[in-house]
């Protein structure tokens, strides 16, 4: 059986450039923080801008302050772990965050802030997967993919819009 390739394309917001790829039933893929680069991410994708017209509306409406929620539909590769640490972020609101702790406990796995923090950064579908919702224990700010600096600017643009 032959599988198509992604389809990918970027999206400009005040935020950043960010890039988007979508498999042939156009579901998520991969959602990268900086499209620096985002050719050689997978240089089986094809460029094709037009196939992540869903994905960029709903990006521009979030970045707008009319939307909360993505609902794309989501084909991510990882782990049951993974998933499991994902579907929470995904379900931390708009405007709230979470520690890396009790990400672990809503997963099952108290004490498991480490694997929490594992997972979060290999999250492939960051913003879409709020993993910027994700902060220490003691309230600081810590690693973001797409940097600190965008971290602390969406979370202000969330507590803001709310």
């Amino acid at each position: 059986m032959t599988t198509t390739p992604d389809r990918w394309g970027t999206i400009e917001t005040r935020f950043a450039t960010f890039a988007a790829w979508v498999d042939d039933e156009g579901r998520l893929t991969r959602f990268n923080l900086n499209a620096r680069q985002a050719a050689s991410v997978d240089p089986t994708a094809v460029r094709d801008d037009d196939a992540i017209a869903d994905v960029r509306r709903q990006v521009e409406e979030y970045c707008a302050g009319e939307r909360k929620a993505f609902d794309v539909e989501r084909a991510a590769s990882g782990t049951g772990f993974q998933h499991a640490v994902w579907e929470a972020l995904a379900a931390i609101p708009f405007g709230e965050t979470r520690s890396y702790g009790e990400i672990a406990k809503a997963v099952g796995r108290p004490g498991g802030a480490r694997a929490v923090g594992s997972a979060n950064a290999n999250n492939p579908l960051g913003l879409i997967v709020p993993c910027h919702r994700v902060i220490g224990a003691d309230g600081s700010l810590t690693g973001y993919g797409g940097g600190l600096s965008l971290k602390q600017a969406l979370l202000e643009h969330e507590r803001t819009a709310n």
